[in-house]
């Protein structure tokens, strides 16, 4: 699973900060997005060609990992 995070890149001067794939001006909360409302994998890489197969199981993992660690709301 390591070798899948390097795939997601968070750069202060790129997408305001936001968990971008290899750079790209793709989000992880973009492809979250899609895949929430029901596209497929193959959608998803048929309409971002520039998307690889491992940057959407990078994106599931380093969703899966967010989520393990829980955000307490402020008041």
């Amino acid at each position: 699973m390591n070798d899948l995070l390097k795939r997601i890149t968070i750069d202060p001067e790129r997408m305001h900060g936001r968990p971008s794939i290899r750079g790209l001006r793709i989000t992880v909360a973009d492809v979250l997005g899609l895949l929430s409302v029901g596209q497929s994998r193959e959608d998803v890489l048929k309409d971002y060609p520039y998307l690889e197969d491992a940057d959407i199981d990078a994106v599931l993992a380093f969703a899966a990992l967010q989520i393990d660690h829980p955000v307490i709301p402020a008041e």
